[in-house]
């Protein structure tokens, strides 16, 4: 980040940013929230006030979003929004896909991850993130 944005998020927006953070609850997966995602959830407001920061865009408020809250806000950039075919509000389609057919895609993911050893803190979220950007990144292709 430039040194003026780093400056508006660490000092000038530091409370204002910290409060809203704390309104997010933490320790939640997406595919557990029982409120509206809408512009009143606590992670929209958050995220609309990084966006109001000169050079935050949302795949940067998004990519900031995720690293605080893990298993509850997806990641978010042009290789996901291709692969989910999510180009906005994004958070409540991926939170009806985990929740399907008995949350059978959010189950499947965590059994993937046990699978390859990863540890629990590695959310269902983020192997969908992992997964997704390497799809749409390598566009389908298998790795040589």
């Amino acid at each position: 980040m430039p040194a003026t944005t780093t400056r508006i998020v660490l000092r000038d927006r530091t409370t204002e940013l910290a409060d809203l953070l704390a309104q997010v609850e933490p320790d939640r997966d997406l595919v557990d929230v029982d409120q509206p995602i809408d512009h009143n959830w606590p992670a929209w407001r958050l995220h609309t006030a990084l966006t109001s920061i000169p050079w935050i865009k949302r795949t940067i408020a998004g990519k900031l979003l995720a690293r605080k809250r893990p298993r509850l806000l997806p990641i978010y950039d042009r290789y996901v929004a291709q692969v989910t075919g999510c180009e906005a509000d994004h958070w409540q389609p991926l939170r009806r896909a985990l929740l399907a057919d008995d949350r059978a895609l959010h189950h499947r993911l965590l059994r993937s991850r046990d699978a390859l050893g990863l540890p629990a803190e590695v959310s269902a979220l983020r192997m969908l993130d992992v997964i997704c950007w390497m799809e749409g990144r390598d566009g389908g292709k298998p790795q040589s």
